[in-house]
């Protein structure tokens, strides 16, 4: 099931790998602003630690990191087989470097100062490629989204949704009848900041079937999760 932001583009989970604080804090509250769930780390071997706990779509790599190389890191990804994606940075601007650094397995290479438009573009083509196409718009039991627009209606009535009521709806509907955990729309729809602990699944739930209104369409399957039969 894919994530996908209000621009119709997947939600692709990010993890974010630089070690100047201030310019990582910056690139994961601009990125969070534009619905990507991001984590952070600031070095080598601490993203390599993180890789190898949770699954992400694209990795923004900083190339000089401590403890381990970024080198090194792009090295660790492909031969461990991940599939994430690998969008590396760098000061340096020659032709060898990038060279270099694509060589070493990125994917795709971007020189700092950026425009944070160009990252975030490089970042959502990187996405689309680690996941298979979605459907362009998702209907079912008189539901009807619309991704690339950010719009849902149900029987020809518009549903004003918030962006998370959007993203867990998408989910639910993308699993084509199929239920969901807590924990599964958890992992899909926030990223890995959120209390595992949280009630905001049942929460939203709880709103999205307000604004979906009668008949219920959201089942809650005791012990399994929820889905839309």
């Amino acid at each position: 099931m894919t994530r996908r932001d209000e621009s119709g583009v997947a939600q692709v989970r990010v993890l974010v790998v630089e070690d100047e604080e201030m310019l990582a804090k910056a690139i994961a509250e601009g990125l969070r602003q534009e619905a990507f769930a991001v984590d952070v780390v600031h070095d080598g071997v601490a993203a390599l630690e993180r890789l190898g706990v949770n699954d992400y779509d694209v990795m923004v790599l900083d190339r000089d990191l401590p403890r381990l190389h970024g080198d090194e890191v792009c090295r660790q990804v492909v031969a461990d087989g991940l599939g994430v994606r690998v969008l590396m940075l760098t000061v340096s601007t020659t032709v060898a470097e990038r060279v270099a650094g694509l060589n070493l397995g990125a994917d795709d290479y971007l020189s700092k100062p950026f425009a944070f438009a160009e990252l975030v573009a490089r970042i959502r083509a990187l996405g689309r490629r680690s996941r298979p196409a979605a459907p362009p718009v998702l209907e079912r039991s008189g539901l009807r989204l619309d991704p690339h627009h950010h719009a849902a209606s149900r029987d020809g009535r518009p549903l004003a949704l918030s962006r998370k009521e959007f993203a867990v709806l998408e989910e639910l509907l993308g699993a084509q009848g199929a239920p969901l955990s807590a924990e599964q729309l958890l992992e899909r729809a926030w990223d890995e900041n959120i209390d595992p602990f949280t009630t905001i699944v049942r929460v939203t739930i709880r709103s999205l079937r307000r604004k979906l209104g009668e008949p219920a369409l959201i089942e809650t399957l005791t012990g399994t999760g929820y889905r839309i039969p």
